[in-house]
């Protein structure tokens, strides 16, 4: 059926005005897209994600997924949980109840000092000069390491693709290898 917006004009306003508000929330959802910052990594965490707290708090916070069991090289105790949304990655716990944050594996929207996933080893070089590149995991895992020392402003560990030359994941305080 067609509807004449000449025959009916406060329909036609309507409608106009509809879509413009549409237009309008369309254009501010994707501003906060584009200018939501992504988290920071540091030495004690990422976001308010930190070493140490207990899979409790960090749940009650919706800051990490369901907890489940961990790397089975690690042993049966072993438990880990998804990083909640915008952050990608997961954390490790401790062993024995209560859980309690050991690492932290970013794979996406945080970067430390500028440097995120996709970054290359030259970056991390320039924001951490102490850091230094560890190539004895190139063919096992096919990542070379870049470790920043504590001494370096920070504990963190950099995986950067042999083959893209990337950063693919960021450790806090290490990378933890589970293959």
């Amino acid at each position: 059926m067609f509807v004449s917006l000449t025959a009916r004009p406060h329909l036609g306003l309507g409608l106009l005005l509809g879509v413009a508000a549409l237009i309008v929330d369309a254009a501010a959802a994707h501003r906060t897209a584009i200018t939501a910052a992504p988290e920071r990594i540091s030495p004690a965490g990422v976001g308010n994600v930190r070493l140490g707290e207990t899979y409790a708090m960090l749940r009650a916070q919706h800051l990490v997924g369901k907890i489940t069991k961990g790397c089975e090289l690690a042993g049966p105790n072993a438990r880990s949980a998804p990083l909640s949304g915008p952050l990608k990655g997961s954390v490790d716990f401790t062993m024995t109840s209560p859980r309690k944050v050991t690492d932290i594996g970013v794979r996406g929207g945080a970067t430390a000092r500028g440097v995120g996933i996709g970054a290359s080893i030259a970056k991390v070089k320039a924001a951490y000069p102490k850091a230094r590149v560890d190539h004895s995991t190139d063919h096992t895992f096919g990542v070379t390491l870049v470790r920043v020392p504590k001494t370096g402003r920070g504990e963190l560990e950099f995986a950067v693709d042999t083959k893209t030359h990337k950063v693919m994941v960021i450790g806090i305080p290490l990378i933890a290898f589970c293959e």
